[in-house]
């Protein structure tokens, strides 16, 4: 139990109407879940207004109310304070309330549009193989130790967030590695936290069905490293053109990664194949398991995290040799008659596209690429045409499909998808709706030595329509049809 004025402390008070002397038994943003004793903190969100729910919150049993309006019915009883943006309040209460947990653990956050979730992964299984006991909290599953959490945002809410923190130290957790996602910066999610190092991957067109423009989904990632403290250290893509624009006015130390480019930690691909890649990082040649270009900023970024947190250069490197690829990120798998597969999450247009660069790499060229490819709904709609256009022109067959339409037509999708596809390329595509379906007629297509890529889901183990999420996994039915088309 809390009291009511520890908890507001830094949250940005402008006005308060009753005592702040309360002990506190939870903090609580959806009305639904208070009961006697709670602090409600009404959030104007995307769809819903919590100030919309205050008197709800109160029948519940509510204390306090933390608000960006004061309600025009004050209730004498009752106390009521307000803020100067009560989701940033959130976040340092949520932070205040568990006694600020960043303060005890070393805390590493990694944005991007694409790379956030293996370079976590990575990075968790590095340190757990060398030792450390460490927490993990990305897209994929949250770790505590050996304790694995479902995950189901990318950056966890700010009361979920601080408490995973806090239960990470108290099983001893000296690291925690976690996704910064654009929607987390903007909602202020991780207000309140500090960050020890801060990675950035890259920056492409993602969100904007969120974000509306580019440019401010760019800004809204460097928020993140303008909130870094003068201890922290920001580590930066400079082969990205956005690398320098999110360091412009931090306070953190800079240093910089690149393959191409100047920068404090270079790497060079020596070798890519199937098997993997022969990098050179800092003068060093190692091999590891995972396959493709990105993946090699992926593990120049693990590095120099590494290396930024006190490990020795040749550890860290041996330990990347031992890495295996993370789930849903460029899965690989070879049929008994030589048909290789590759499921990817790459649901963005550059990730499409560094997905199949890479396959373009390490092809021979006798062989057919087939890609299954699809779209979210209720999401950014401008990807759609972009993401049809590059897997056409970048592979002999496409199959425009479904992915996780939520509350739209597949047809609908698969519409906007087809605008984008060239038409000397248009008779090497076809559509079918069905996904478990297209992903089937891949794979029958495919003769040994082709390789079928399945692009968008990854890891996910669901495919959410109209409201409802349906047991699906791409891994699994390529597997299965595979072994099908064996017998």
């Amino acid at each position: 139990m809390t009291e009511l004025k520890d908890i507001l402390y830094n949250s940005g008070i402008t006005e308060v109407h009753g005592t702040l002397e309360l002990n506190v038994v939870k903090i609580e943003f959806d009305s639904r879940n208070v009961s006697a004793g709670t602090v409600f903190v009404a959030i104007k969100g995307v769809a819903v207004d919590g100030h919309d729910y205050i008197s709800q919150a109160i029948e519940n049993g509510a204390i306090a109310i933390v608000c960006d309006v004061m309600p025009e019915e004050i209730i004498t009883t009752l106390t009521y304070i307000r803020v100067k943006e009560s989701a940033f309040a959130l976040g340092i209460m949520a932070a205040n309330f568990y006694d600020n947990p960043s303060l005890d653990i070393k805390l590493i956050g990694i944005t991007g549009t694409n790379g956030k979730t293996t370079c976590v992964t990575l990075l968790h299984k590095l340190f757990e193989d060398l030792g450390y006991k460490t927490g993990l909290l990305s897209t994929v599953v949250n770790k505590i130790g050996d304790k694995e959490i479902p995950s189901t945002h990318t950056t966890p809410n700010p009361m979920d967030l601080n408490r995973l923190l806090r239960e990470m130290i108290n099983v001893g957790c000296e690291f925690c590695f976690m996704e910064v996602s654009s929607h987390a910066l903007h909602q202020h999610r991780v207000a309140g936290l500090k960050f020890d190092v801060g990675g950035f991957t890259n920056i492409s067109h993602d969100h904007l069905d969120y974000h509306k423009t580019f440019k401010e989904y760019i800004y809204v990632k460097k928020a993140f490293f303008d909130g870094l403290g003068s201890t922290a250290t920001a580590i930066v893509n400079v082969d990205d053109t956005n690398g320098l624009v999110m360091t412009q006015n931090t306070p953190a130390k800079v240093k910089t990664f690149a393959l191409k480019n100047v920068a404090d930690f270079k790497v060079k691909i020596i070798e890519s194949s199937f098997s993997g890649l022969v990098l050179n990082i800092d003068n060093q040649e190692v091999w590891t398991r995972l396959i493709g270009g990105f993946n090699a900023y992926n593990l120049i970024l693990v590095y120099a995290i590494s290396v930024e947190l006190g490990l020795e250069s040749l550890e860290v490197l041996t330990g990347i040799s031992n890495l295996k690829s993370v789930e849903g990120r460029f899965e690989y798998l070879k049929s008994e008659k030589s048909v290789i597969a590759i499921v990817d999450y790459a649901h963005t247009p550059d990730a499409l596209e560094n997905v199949l660069n890479t396959i373009s790499s390490v092809r021979t060229k006798n062989e057919k690429v087939i890609t299954v490819i699809g779209c979210g709904g209720d999401r950014d709609k401008t990807k759609r045409p972009k993401m049809a256009q590059i897997a056409a022109e970048q592979s002999d067959k496409t199959i425009l499909t479904s992915d996780n339409p939520r509350n739209e037509h597949p047809e609908d999708i698969i519409s906007d998808m087809k605008a984008g596809v060239p038409v000397e390329r248009s008779a090497r595509v076809m559509a079918i709706t069905d996904r478990k379906e297209a992903i089937k007629v891949a794979c029958s297509l495919a003769e040994a030595g082709d390789i079928v890529l399945v692009a968008g889901k990854g890891h996910e183990k669901y495919q959410e329509i109209n409201g409802e999420r349906f047991p699906f996994d791409d891994l699994e039915i390529v597997k299965e049809t595979l072994k099908n088309l064996n017998k």
